[in-house]
């Protein structure tokens, strides 16, 4: 799919990897519509031309006036970008539930809800293209964010489900999981600090705009999967072959809690 001339839907898109989304396929002509919490946050992602929408999208109401205000502006819905998302540090025995709930709301119910907001409206057209963010840790759970990796992981699955649902109507779906990215994620987490080890690996981490990049590509070839890096594969390789080891190397990355 060419982007050019495309409407693009994007969630959580006031800043991080939405936020360089946004960019990135205006730069190659999409037209924007844009949704988060962070209204100032949208306003400088999408400049002048995007259409704004800002407000929580765990509230139904939110996510029929994204789409609404979409299709009023512009008529058609091309892709949509599911990408808002929110981390949780903390050990599965002690993690809060209220917090765990509200990761998994925005993690996966969210996203699920606008997934049914948008996916008739592709349907009726035959065509379109729905990305699902999820992350290395949906593929590969890192125990320093075990319940957030299980809300990843859902995603996976739900991805790879929907895309056997709707073959027949020719909408795409592509599962995006970034590894270590730049972003302000873990001060914008629901609680908790990831451990020292995985602090210092962060000088390996990887810029929004390049894995903005590797999404619009992905969309323009038909991918079924990206991983951003695509370096990612191998660790998820490995992790298959030998999954003793790997658990054993990143247990130790954890230390006590």
């Amino acid at each position: 799919m060419r982007v050019d001339g495309k409407v693009v839907l994007i969630t959580g898109a006031s800043e991080g990897i939405g936020a360089a989304c946004a960019s990135e396929f205006a730069r190659c002509g999409a037209k924007l519509s844009l949704t988060a919490r962070n209204e100032a946050g949208l306003a400088r992602a999408g400049g002048p031309d995007a259409l704004i929408t800002p407000g929580d999208l765990t509230d139904p109401a939110t996510r029929k006036r994204a789409v609404d205000r979409t299709l009023e502006r512009f008529g058609v819905i091309d892709i949509l970008i599911n990408n808002a998302g929110v981390g949780l540090y903390a050990p599965t025995w002690r993690a809060p539930m209220d917090e765990t709930r509200r990761m998994w709301e925005v993690n996966y119910f969210a996203l699920l809800g606008m997934i049914q907001e948008v996916v008739p409206h592709m349907r009726a057209r035959r065509s379109g293209t729905v990305v699902n963010v999820s992350s290395i840790g949906g593929k590969l759970t890192l125990p320093w964010l075990t319940l957030y990796s299980s809300t990843k992981s859902a995603v996976v699955s739900l991805t790879e489900g929907l895309r056997m649902e709707l073959m027949r109507d020719n909408v795409q779906t592509m599962l995006v999981c970034p590894g270590y990215v730049r972003t302000a994620f873990q001060q914008n987490t629901l609680g908790g600090g990831p451990p020292s080890d995985v602090q210092r690996a962060r000088r390996m981490a990887i810029t929004p705009e390049q894995c903005a990049t590797d999404i619009r590509r992905g969309v323009e070839r038909g991918a079924r999967t990206v991983l951003s890096p695509a370096s990612g594969w191998l660790l998820v390789a490995l992790s298959k072959i030998f999954p003793g080891e790997t658990q054993r190397r990143m247990a130790a990355m954890v230390g006590p809690q």
